[in-house]
């Protein structure tokens, strides 16, 4: 009876999806020699409490069905030890679901990337919520996480392969992690192998060591013997024969005839291509104009060199200029609040819209190109607050972790090529917004400061702005109100 129940549900591919153990069926069973041979059918393997999805398995699961139909089963089987047999045979077929996973939701405006790495392969397994593929996309990398545990049965996209939203991406067999009975018998058979190689290091060890004496007297009767043979004479033309005539040099042969000249063509990220792109936008799209001021960093230098220890003990974080540039460009963006406006609309835009808060961009150098993090709010943080969102947003971008939340919006942006000892430069506009703040290397240089000639370190800084919204007087304004907040720090204080 039990196993008529199984194979009908075999043979019927209507229920392949839905074959289980009904263990109503053990219930039912009388004779009480009978139950314990039915339940020890109903622990064979995955087999019958699985559910099945692939083919194959339902073939292999047929055949293992027929070959339980000729053994006797009656109450008093006596083949209880061979089910255990067939259930190790060929027979075995796994009893977990497969699901095919697809490419997620990248982004709102994004629908496909490049694969840029597999952290998996076939044969793998995988938790939940684990990172499987890298996915690289024209703003960010991102990452691709199981949606279920199990081991990963087959990949349907190479590497560097543009995939799209909601595409195959791989297949998954769903199910926990092996046993750790395989790690005990690797186990067993390490410290196996590792016995006999012990005693035999022992066995080596108790050897006399009259052995080895000899081998010393003879190897002092070869040395001795070495010097007592004559040196023996080579002729001309043996010497002819031996040696090869030398050749000239690559570099004696010609300038440039041989040697190596290499290229390399390497296909550019799609990072790479959004930010070439987006330069060029802002190249055909703005009015740009620069302009350019220096600042005395005597004052802001000796603030940060007086209270940064206590500020690192307390805070954790360390203070740098960074933080004073972004309160001092709040500041005058509240001041003049044209520069952090935008222009908006079809062809070419017809609207202004001017904003009473300033989400502050802040330029940050990775390996696959520029991003821009925006710290929210910054006219509402405090000096370390604004600190610690930019070393949190840096860290994220240099290592990848960076999301399109923390690059969507900005309506101002600062860009330090200091960091790197850019003395001076012209910062290109990050649209859609209206103007780029873009601090340099500093460096001491004699300045007049009341008729005397001093050395100081001063900046240089430059402003380009969109020449269809904001005027030169707003442009050279802006730029001396962060010069006078940095130069005198107190004033950032007082919002004078």
């Amino acid at each position: 009876m039990h196993l008529a129940v199984i194979w009908k549900a075999v043979s019927n591919r209507s229920s392949m999806c839905s074959l289980r153990y009904n263990t109503k069926l053990v219930s039912k069973i009388t004779p009480a020699v009978q139950k314990p041979f039915l339940m020890q059918q109903r622990n064979l393997h995955p087999i019958i409490m699985g559910t099945y999805t692939n083919e194959s398995n339902i073939i292999r699961l047929a055949s293992f069905i027929n070959q339980l139909k000729n053994i006797s089963t009656t109450p008093y089987s006596r083949n209880v030890v061979d089910l255990n047999v067939l259930c190790k045979s060929d027979m075995e077929v796994r009893g977990y679901v497969s699901k095919v996973v697809k490419v997620p939701a990248l982004a709102e405006s994004i629908k496909e990337g490049t694969l840029a790495k597999w952290n998996k392969k076939v044969g793998d397994f995988v938790q939940q919520d684990e990172e499987v593929a890298t996915i690289e996309t024209d703003k960010i990398d991102a990452p691709v996480n199981s949606p279920y545990s199990g081991t990963i049965l087959e990949l349907y996209a190479n590497e560097e392969e543009s995939v799209g939203v909601d595409q195959d991406l791989y297949k998954i067999e769903l199910g926990e992690a092996p046993a750790k009975a395989e790690e005990l018998e690797t186990t067993k058979e390490e410290t196996k192998k590792e016995e006999p190689k012990e005693k035999m290091e022992e066995s080596k060890k108790e050897e006399p060591k009259e052995q080895k004496e000899p081998k010393q007297e003879s190897k002092k009767e070869t040395t001795s013997s070495k010097p007592d043979s004559k040196p023996t004479t080579t002729s001309p033309s043996s010497k002819s024969e031996g040696t090869t005539p030398s050749r000239p040099s690559k570099s004696e042969d010609s300038l440039y005839g041989d040697r190596e000249r290499e290229e390399r063509h390497v296909k550019m990220n799609r990072m790479r291509l959004r930010i070439a792109e987006r330069l060029k936008e802002s190249q055909n799209s703005a009015a740009s104009l620069t302009t350019f001021n220096e600042i005395d960093m005597s004052n802001i230098m000796d603030l940060r060199n007086t209270y940064k220890e206590l500020i690192l003990q307390k805070h954790g974080i360390k203070l740098g200029f960074m933080s004073a540039f972004v309160k001092a460009s709040v500041f005058a963006l509240q001041e003049i609040p044209v520069v952090n406006a935008s222009i908006e609309g079809p062809d070419g835009g017809d609207t202004i819209v001017y904003r009473d808060y300033v989400d502050m961009s802040v330029a940050v150098a990775t390996p696959k190109g520029l991003v821009t993090p925006v710290v929210r709010n910054a006219h509402l943080l405090s000096f370390i607050e604004v600190e610690k969102a930019i070393a949190d947003l840096g860290k994220k971008a240099r290592d990848g972790k960076i999301t399109i939340e923390d690059m969507a919006g900005g309506t101002f942006t600062i860009s330090n090529g200091g960091v790197y000892g850019s003395l001076f430069g012209t910062p290109i506009i990050n649209m859609p917004q209206s103007a780029i703040l873009g601090m340099h290397v500093t460096k001491e240089r004699p300045i007049a400061v009341n008729g005397q000639v001093t050395v100081r370190p001063m900046m240089y800084v430059a402003l380009t702005y969109d020449h269809r919204l904001i005027d030169g007087r707003e442009a050279v304004t802006f730029l001396k109100t962060i010069k006078e907040q940095i130069e005198d720090p107190r004033r950032l204080l007082l919002s004078i």
